[in-house]
């Protein structure tokens, strides 16, 4: 809010609004006073003063001392209590789970990653392993239950985030029409919210990573799927039956005309995404009988960089079709930079030649980067949506009626 805006509505909500404004800025600049805050809001001091106090009553800020005197009575500083509540971000995959547990600034708790047996990955024996893991995580640092206020898990599948259901994770028979949300409310005692893996990956760029600066970008993942989170103007774009960015679909020409099916990996990500290039490089090596064994596609990356010709061949074929796809994205969306990321997407072997390829075309042409946070993109994005949950509802703890709850 700029300095001297009129506010105009209810006192209820002019005081709502001013406690958001007032606690948005301790927590963009730490510990101040309440004549930094009437400097900086333009409010006049009473007003400035009636907010704190409640803030205070309700436990949100604390006093930490005397401030630096410019000349008079030293001020007393104050600052946003971070460790009111607790957040925690969620990456399910395939075969793992990931959890992040930060405090109310985004402050890291704990990053902990562990496998999923065969046994615990459908979606209840998931819920049981994130409980147990965040249970455990939270007695380590003596947090109490209560203070975990929202959780937001990332899966790697078309979901509807407005609901909370997983509509289909490609390949895995037991994540399909899966109401997520509604199961681990009965679980988890905060705010719950479920969201595609790659666009909470592009979040969490725009959030702690290499995407900071920008208000359109894509993020491109190459794993054991392949998909695109596009953030434009600020926010993701979902679309109207939320697959926005399920890019593993798109029609290969001269390669086949089987139209996508939705509880089936693409066509695009078949051949462009890890098993994919790792079906491809047996081939190679039961046809040649010299070629190297690789027990995963980031081994064949590995290799291509190494030099292997045959590696490198396969590799090559990847980026090119790796460049007509963000080619035809810069075409549709010209965003200003595409940050790559997966086990695949951000290796050399595949970036490099797919980054040369992309710099001859003189259209649509945008930055290509590696993700800066790696594996830990999607939590990170995860954390961003619990922390803007917690923002509005630690606002929600001022009665809209006009006294504190």
């Amino acid at each position: 809010m700029s300095k001297n805006q009129v506010l105009i509505g209810s006192p209820a909500l002019m005081r709502q609004t001013n406690a958001r404004t007032i606690l948005m800025l301790l927590k963009k600049l730490g510990a101040c006073s309440r004549a930094d805050l009437v400097r900086e809001t333009g409010m006049s001091a009473p007003t400035v003063a009636n907010v704190v106090s409640d803030l205070n009553d309700l436990g949100i800020i604390e006093w930490i001392g005397e401030g630096v005197s410019g000349g008079g009575r030293r001020p007393e500083n104050l600052r946003f209590k971070a460790d009111y509540g607790c957040l925690a971000g969620v990456d399910v995959t395939a075969d793992s789970i990931r959890i992040l547990l930060t405090d109310l600034n985004g402050t890291l708790i704990e990053e902990q990653h562990e496998p999923l047996p065969k046994d615990a990955r459908t979606p209840n024996a998931v819920i049981e392993v994130l409980r147990a893991s965040l249970r455990t995580i939270m007695q380590r640092h003596s947090l109490p239950w209560k203070k975990l206020l929202a959780v937001t898990v990332g899966v790697a599948g078309i979901t509807n985030v407005r609901d909370g259901i997983v509509i289909s994770v490609s390949d895995a028979n037991t994540w399909r029409d899966v109401p997520f949300r509604d199961m681990l409310k009965q679980h988890l005692p905060c705010s719950i919210f479920i969201e595609n893996d790659t666009n909470l990956a592009a979040i969490g760029e725009h959030f702690r990573g290499i995407a900071q600066s920008e208000d359109s970008f894509i993020f491109v993942s190459v794993g054991l799927g392949v998909g695109a989170g596009i953030f434009l103007n600020g926010r993701i774009v979902h679309g109207a039956s939320w697959s926005a960015g399920e890019i593993g679909y798109l029609h290969i020409p001269n390669v086949s005309s089987v139209q996508p099916l939705l509880y089936e990996f693409g066509r695009l990500e078949q051949v462009l995404g890890g098993p994919g290039i790792l079906r491809s490089w047996n081939a190679v090596s039961n046809k040649s009988g010299a070629a190297v064994k690789a027990r995963k596609a980031s081994n064949v990356l590995d290799l291509a960089l190494e030099g292997n010709a045959a590696a490198q061949k396969l590799v090559l074929q990847r980026a090119r079709l790796l460049k007509d796809v963000v080619l035809n994205l810069s075409l549709t969306l010209n965003p200003g930079l595409f940050v790559f990321g997966g086990d695949l997407g951000a290796h050399a072997a595949l970036l490099e030649p797919t980054v040369e390829m992309l710099h001859k075309s003189e259209v649509a042409v945008a930055r290509v980067l590696p993700s800066s946070l790696g594996s830990s993109a999607v939590v990170w994005g995860a954390v961003a949506v619990a922390m803007q949950d917690s923002e509005q509802r630690l606002i929600s703890l001022l009665n809209p009626t006009g006294g504190k709850m």
